[in-house]
């Protein structure tokens, strides 16, 4: 009888203690793990690399813009390159399904998003609720250039960049601007005198060591990391257009002192040209972005953005360059089709070709091909009448984007050297007073 009771007891002990064992276990999973930050997602299995300080403040970033409805997107490069190498897999990844964190827990020292600038409804009840998450935000802002010049305007001043701490991680906010001719602008990222240069490295932001231009991108929604984001549609077209994207203003001040000095031309003739060549530019910018062919504004057009940041009246044609490696044997077909004859053809296309397309109200395009060599450009000229050959010389150059006529359009980055080389030093010389 004595060996049954004990053997009641004995059974009564190993029942109540695996009671208390899967007691403990319950409790640790569902409240000590969650309170630990081990229990961020209701996903099963195990979480790889959520615990990451990258990916926690990438969530609590996401949840502040999603709280005050700023449609913040995702531009990071590092990120992006890694989306778009899995794209097909990162847009079939349904939410909250991720068991391994592969994109925001790669190591870095900034998340780069951006923002449309007109989309921001709520700018100064942003930043505190910020604050209340425990990000540490510095907003860096800046005169709108287009309105440099204009007193009763300049003053303005619009945002350009937000950088927010949080722990270790930082989240950079480039804030874009919509411009004329369906394009988004972001300014240099200038760091003011009050401003702590220990706050981040500054140094290592992927934006803001120049102003940019990008092609408005079409946004998708995905799933990353278990997080919903904006992305580009097209990421591989967003990641090309980051090295390419630097942006140089007209320099709206000394064109309006320009035109003090120098009264505009607003007779008919004058305004019939201007609004003829700006049609000619336009359609032969649509010519050549279908033919995937880049250009940029030279000669007297280049001197008339550069000088007043406009077409000059008495020119009378529209005047651009194209790197003879971009030549591509249909141009002439193309432009034909788009209703601009042939109307001159000189050179090859291996020494000094040039193009020029006759377009309405007598208006005429000139396209000048551009040759390489070691030290310097070269772009060859022939005198229609004599047939006589000549020679231009140019520094290298590299080429920025710009606005003009309400168009993205590219001109050589190195613009007084530029004008210098087509026009004369001493040419050259009195434009740099009126820029």
């Amino acid at each position: 009888m004595s060996r049954i009771s004990k053997n009641v007891i004995l059974a009564l002990f190993t029942l109540t203690s695996s009671a208390f064992l899967l007691f403990q276990l319950y409790y640790y999973k569902h409240y000590l793990s969650t309170k630990n930050g081990a229990g961020l997602s209701k996903s099963k299995g195990s979480r790889i690399g959520f615990d990451s300080t990258q990916w926690r403040a990438v969530k609590k970033f996401i949840m502040l813009t999603s709280s005050q409805n700023v449609p913040v997107f995702l531009i990071d490069p590092l990120i992006l390159e890694l989306i778009n190498k899995n794209f097909e897999q990162v847009k079939n990844i349904s939410y909250g399904s991720a068991s391994e964190c592969k994109f925001f827990c790669v190591q870095r020292d900034f998340t780069t998003f951006a923002l449309q600038y007109h989309l921001w409804k709520n700018e100064e009840g942003w930043f505190p609720v910020a604050e209340n998450m425990g990000f540490q935000c510095l907003k860096t802002e800046s005169k709108d250039p287009r309105l440099d010049g204009i007193d009763s305007l300049s003053g303005t001043e619009i945002p350009l960049h937000c950088i927010c701490k949080w722990a270790t991680h930082a989240i950079h906010l480039v804030v874009f601007h919509g411009r004329s001719g369906n394009y988004l602008w972001h300014g240099h990222l200038r760091l003011k005198g009050h401003i702590d240069r220990k706050f981040v490295p500054f140094r290592k932001l992927q934006f803001g060591h120049y102003p940019g231009a990008f092609d408005r991108p079409e946004l998708q929604q995905v799933t990353i990391d278990g997080l919903e984001v904006l992305i580009p549609k097209d990421p591989a077209h967003f990641l090309e257009e980051i090295p390419h994207s630097r942006f140089i203003e007209c320099k709206y001040k000394e064109a309006r002192t320009f035109f003090q000095q120098y009264l505009d031309d607003n007779t008919v003739e004058a305004m019939t040209f201007q609004k003829s060549a700006k049609e000619l530019l336009q359609l032969a910018a649509k010519t050549l972005n279908k033919l995937g062919i880049r250009f940029w504004l030279s000669s007297g057009t280049c001197l008339g953005w550069y000088r007043q940041c406009s077409i000059i009246p008495y020119s009378k044609d529209v005047d651009l360059g194209i790197f003879i490696q971009d030549y591509k044997s249909d141009i002439i077909l193309a432009f034909q089709e788009a209703g601009l004859p042939l109307k001159h053809k000189f050179g090859k296309v291996e020494d000094s070709l040039e193009l020029s397309f006759q377009g309405k109200d007598d208006v005429k395009l000139d396209i000048f091909f551009f040759y390489e060599e070691p030290d310097y450009m070269w772009n060859g000229g022939t005198q229609a009448k004599t047939g006589k050959k000549f020679k231009y010389l140019f520094p290298k150059f590299t080429l920025c984007w710009t606005e003009f006529v309400d168009m993205k359009v590219h001109v050589p980055c190195e613009t007084i050297e530029y004008i210098k080389a087509n026009y004369g030093l001493l040419f050259g010389a009195a434009c740099q007073i009126f820029l």
